[in-house]
């Protein structure tokens, strides 16, 4: 999650049809699984997958000086290992290209084939660290959730109604230089196609909170149903406000949601006896630091918030 910003402002249900003849003429059975669609519930994301992706990022910054920011080799040998994998898995992708502060900026976009092209939903998170951290939460954690549950639409073999698009932004420590980018370069009509951004920052924050953006009353309502099914209590988020990659999105005139699990403010008490944890310590003791590592996660916030993704993801391309 970016600081410069706040200044510029599994499971998968299946429909069985069986050939009752057969069942009972032979005993066997004669079933054929239809394709899923995004109406179907969402797929349980196996967070230990979630978990490996942050580790082969912290390898990748170890790798490369000890970081993944905007213009370094590890960045760049970031968005490389995502895009192998989502090629793999058959998405459409494209390496946008930008520039700042003299160097080469890029964002990965991955179109899952099919779904209404008029109707856009996107999923996102920026990919890059600030220089001299790993950045494995801030924000591997958004980047791995959001490749996991890009791979389950995959491996569900998933028809959604809408079209799905996932990206990872470059420079968002910067300002959020990718995602203002990629908006900027949109024509009025593409822009107008987009449904919703879905936006994930900080995901698994040690000292974990539970916020939902609440942008939009219909988005919000979507996490936020889906956590008080589970007894996990939310709260509005307003710290991450302007300072992460819904931005350019929000002042283009787009809906967007998204989910926080806090960065340098301290946790309260009311928080504390809610949601469990330290309170007068921040949410994220390492924010922004070299200390930003695999060891910095809070694997029960992690799981949570990917699964209330996917099944953000399945519900709204419905």
């Amino acid at each position: 999650m970016s600081r410069t910003a706040s200044r510029h402002r599994a499971a998968l249900a299946a429909g069985v049809c069986t050939a009752l003849t057969s069942v009972l003429l032979t005993g066997a059975a004669d079933a054929q699984a239809a394709p899923p669609s995004a109406a179907a519930a969402a797929p349980d994301i196996d967070v230990a997958a979630v978990r490996a992706d942050l580790a082969a990022l912290q390898t990748i910054a170890e790798r490369h000086g000890g970081d993944r920011a905007h213009g370094s080799p590890g960045y760049r040998a970031s968005v490389d290992h995502l895009k192998a994998k989502l090629d793999a898995a058959g998405f459409a992708t494209t390496v946008q290209r930008f520039s700042y502060d003299g160097s080469t900026g890029y964002n990965l976009v991955a179109d899952w084939p099919g779904g209404d092209a008029e109707h856009v939903v996107m999923a996102g998170s920026h990919l890059d660290s600030v220089p001299g951290a790993p950045g494995i939460n801030d924000n591997g954690s958004g980047s791995a959730a959001v490749l996991e549950v890009a791979l389950a639409v995959a491996e569900s073999g998933l028809k959604p109604t809408r079209h799905l698009r996932f990206v990872w932004w470059g420079a968002e420590e910067y300002g959020m230089v990718g995602s203002g980018h990629y908006v900027d370069g949109l024509a009025a009509d593409d822009r107008a196609r987009i449904d919703a951004y879905l936006n994930f920052d900080m995901l698994g924050s040690r000292n974990a909170g539970y916020f939902v953006y609440d942008d939009d009353p219909e988005l919000e309502e979507v996490f936020t149903d889906w956590y008080a099914d589970r007894g996990v209590a939310t709260e509005a988020e307003t710290e991450g406000d302007g300072r992460s990659d819904h931005t350019p999105f929000q002042d283009a005139g787009i809906r967007v949601g998204g989910l926080f699990s806090g960065a340098e403010t301290a946790k309260s008490r009311t928080q504390a006896d809610k949601w469990g944890g330290t309170a007068g310590r921040p949410f994220d003791p390492c924010y922004h630091s070299s200390c930003d590592s695999v060891t910095n996660i809070d694997p029960v916030a992690l799981d949570r918030n990917t699964d209330a993704i996917a099944h953000a993801v399945w519900r709204l391309s419905s």
